[in-house]
């Protein structure tokens, strides 16, 4: 007795959900506004990195080694932040808008090609440590002319910025280890 072999389904598609899944689904391009707002911070981020750039420039000479070494930080801790709102956009827009189709593209980032919400969670979490570093140098830096009366930091205020930088870290092992707990392997021994 030979049995008929079973028809293939045919995957549903986005046209051939109900209304309200499609509508749930579709609620995703929501988000765009948002990333699209996060591209003007980026514009002002790069204004105030050429503003600040300028008076370093302009004032290299007027300035103290610590002076241009805390405008440096600035810099730095711009760039930082501007790299963080792009991993934020183009993750964020790649995980839950819509994808990007940049493969093959010579400027595709290598993080993009393996990125999902567990992924993107750890390289904020390692930017945002990076960022408060810079913001914990600068304090520590800053906070050495206490006695000349040119700062605004306490001892209190600078504890509490390290206590919470020290927080930033346990969080992102907190993360990273709850996302290896997470990994299970597949048969082949990647990821599943």
């Amino acid at each position: 007795m030979s049995m008929a072999p079973e028809t293939p389904v045919p995957p549903r598609g986005f046209k051939g959900l109900r209304p309200l899944p499609q509508l749930i689904f579709a609620s995703r391009w929501l988000q765009l506004p948002l990333y699209l707002g996060l591209i003007v911070a980026q514009g002002v981020y790069v204004f105030l990195f050429l503003k600040e750039l300028v008076h370093l420039v302009q004032h290299a000479t007027d300035f103290s080694e610590q002076q241009i070494m805390l405008v440096v930080l600035g810099l730095i801790d711009v760039v930082m932040i501007s790299n963080l709102l792009i991993m934020v956009i183009v993750g964020g827009y790649e995980t839950f808008v819509s994808r990007l189709e940049l493969e093959g593209h010579p400027d595709q980032p290598e993080w993009l090609s393996h990125v999902n919400a567990s992924v993107l969670k750890i390289k904020l979490a390692m930017a945002i440590i990076g960022i408060s570093s810079i913001h914990l140098l600068r304090t520590f830096i800053e906070a050495g002319n206490m006695g000349s009366g040119k700062t605004n930091y306490t001892e209190t205020g600078v504890m509490w910025q390290t206590i919470i930088h020290c927080v930033f870290i346990l969080s992102a092992i907190g993360i990273a280890y709850v996302d290896r707990l997470s990994y299970v392997p597949d048969e082949k021994g990647g990821p599943h």
